[in-house]
């Protein structure tokens, strides 16, 4: 047989250990989440991938002078709309960063907007690279998301994915 040992402790030193204790919990820092490194190549360049329907859009950032070049070619050569235009400085617009960075990259595939729209979730995509604390106003407002409606298929015996050829009952 085991004999146990019954300690008898006053009422008041119970309050003063459960005391000490909840102080302890207070009092510590609960740990605030990591914010993530910046992720820049040896040239202090960020690099990231954009897409938009067929459009892949690969996007290079550095510091620099706000120069965008697509394909070789300046932003107001290769989208003439200004619509277009606008809907690429977007993200600077968002972030506060318009005009310090410099832009290169190459697009294949799609229309001229849906390069568009790949070029814009590239250069976000690269901004939160390079700057991690911006991620929270990329996100909110959208740009961080790939759009992933692409066009629907041809059924078969149908004119298009949905048109239908004209009923004729006789």
């Amino acid at each position: 047989m085991v004999k146990t040992t019954k300690k008898t402790v006053a009422l008041e030193d119970l309050k003063k250990e459960t005391s000490v204790v909840e102080e302890t919990q207070t009092t510590e820092e609960k740990p605030v989440a990591a914010v993530r490194a910046p992720k820049k190549d040896k040239l202090g360049r960020s690099q990231s991938v954009g897409k938009k329907k067929d459009a892949v859009a690969r996007v290079i950032i550095k510091p620099g002078k706000g120069k965008i070049m697509v394909n070789g070619r300046t932003v107001a050569d290769y989208f003439p709309r200004p619509v277009l235009q606008m809907i690429i400085n977007q993200p600077f617009v968002i972030t506060n960063r318009e005009g310090e960075f410099d832009v290169t990259c190459t697009i294949r595939g799609g229309g001229l907007s849906g390069q568009a729209y790949a070029l814009r979730h590239g250069i976000s995509r690269c901004l939160d690279l390079f700057e991690p604390e911006l991620h929270s106003a990329l996100k909110k407002a959208g740009f961080l998301t790939r759009d992933s409606r692409v066009v629907e298929r041809k059924k078969p015996g149908l004119s298009k994915a949905r048109k239908r050829f004209q009923f004729s009952k006789r």
